[in-house]
């Protein structure tokens, strides 16, 4: 028995959340069960209402937390309810539910633990020139930070294999798009992109206020994930990086030093000096932190443990 849940986040999305549900496979092949979770994210308006008369079971959220949370509060309440396989889509209706077939197939075939739709940005006309290559420009950051192959790093269009579900944590408030493949990547989670259709959009996004807004907020969630998953890469590289340009300041008095005109020339051993023992002091750090990392992946492999054992 294949138990596929289809999670939704919602919040005040009552004029689109009806064609988001009825747009949704009643069957797939491999599949022997179909469930909807609509997770009402403090909602004033009358979604829960429509996701009830759907019929889709609804997990309320007393007040507005934030898309991060409702997917959280989601994928728990998935595999409660034994899911075997959990696609994330929005209840906007952007993803075409079509593809969730797709989706789902490198997951029902053991290729992969997670999935990500990946869109075609170029052709959404509602993403202005500068949005579409910054999609690209911050999806190809993501590949390189994370080791995975995704396409499309900030689509909500997911599907995550059980195990996937159960090792994945999420700590930031404000997406779960970044940091969850940051997190596959450092646990060994094989993730693939499978290429999807949307459609118009229906209303602006909640999520991306505005471009710099979202490139910030993006940008600190991105790193803050890299120094929780990969310490050691980040803080050996800016420790690399100072112990470089001390020895080049070095290596610049000596030379003056040699050629007789040293004295001028003693304030770049003083900054050489500097960034030396800030080179130093930054590999440590990194030492540091990735001990600490190592404690994580033990206290995260009891974590593990504890939801099995729930679950069963």
């Amino acid at each position: 028995m294949t138990k596929l849940i289809i999670q939704i986040p919602c919040f005040n999305e009552g004029t689109n959340i009806k064609a988001t549900l009825n747009d949704l496979p009643k069957s797939i092949d491999g599949v022997d069960e179909i469930q909807v979770l609509v997770i009402d994210d403090g909602s004033t308006d009358n979604s829960v209402e429509i996701a009830k008369n759907y019929g889709a079971d609804v997990v309320e959220i007393k007040s507005n937390k934030g898309l991060a949370n409702a997917f959280r509060v989601g994928i728990h309440e998935a595999l409660k309810r034994g899911a075997d396989i959990i696609v994330n889509t929005d209840a906007d209706n952007q993803y075409n539910a079509s593809y969730i077939e797709k989706i789902i197939e490198p997951v029902l075939k053991g290729e992969a633990d997670i999935v990500v739709g990946a869109r075609d940005i170029f052709s959404i006309k509602e993403f202005s020139p500068m949005k579409k290559l910054l999609q690209k420009f911050g999806s190809a950051v993501l590949r390189l930070l994370s080791s995975t192959k995704v396409e499309d790093a900030p689509s909500g269009f997911r599907a995550f294999s059980k195990q996937a579900a159960i090792k994945l944590n999420v700590f930031d408030g404000y997406t779960y798009t970044m940091e969850t493949l940051i997190q596959a990547g450092a646990k060994g989670l094989k993730v693939e992109s499978v290429p999807i259709g949307t459609n118009p959009q229906l209303r602006k996004s909640k999520l991306v206020k505005n471009i710099f807004d979202y490139i910030f907020k993006s940008m600190k969630t991105t790193i803050r994930m890299f120094i929780v998953y990969r310490p050691f890469r980040f803080f050996a590289f800016f420790a690399s990086l100072s112990g470089l340009f001390g020895l080049i300041l070095v290596f610049r008095f000596l030379y003056y030093y040699m050629i007789g005109n040293g004295n001028g020339h003693i304030q770049s051993l003083i900054f050489a000096a500097v960034l030396l023992i800030s080179s130093v002091q930054l590999f440590i750090v990194a030492v540091i932190g990735d001990l600490i990392s190592i404690n994580r992946k033990l206290l995260e492999d009891i974590q593990i443990r504890m939801r099995k054992m729930e679950l069963k």
